[in-house]
């Protein structure tokens, strides 16, 4: 799903022209943004949270080189999925391969 994707589908769902879905979907993400660059901690509930990792310098090497190089100190934004989530998804999966043995079982009995 892309971020178009989205805008549409929230337009849909709540009756929005698709400028105001825009908005709305451009305002939460600024929000977490936002909230990331200030070192702060996201949650929601039965899907995930975002965290910033932080990685200290270290010494690298150019890979067209070789020659070592100095990387600086960096934040990164993490996220961790929930385990609502992970267990909807892993039972869509399972859902998923019991139909393909479910047709591949109907194509051999014709």
């Amino acid at each position: 799903m892309t971020k178009a994707d989205l805008i549409q589908l929230v337009a849909e769902k709540m009756n929005l022209q698709t400028r105001q879905a825009e908005s709305i979907v451009n305002r939460v993400f600024d929000a977490m943004t936002e909230t990331l660059k200030k070192d702060e901690r996201i949650e929601i509930r039965g899907f995930g949270s975002f965290v910033n990792r932080t990685y200290g310098a270290y010494e690298g090497r150019n890979p067209k080189t070789g020659q070592l190089v100095k990387v600086d100190p960096k934040r990164v934004p993490f996220f961790k999925v929930g385990k609502e989530l992970k267990e909807l998804v892993d039972a869509a999966v399972i859902t998923r391969k019991l139909d393909a043995v479910d047709d591949s079982e109907d194509d051999n009995e014709s």
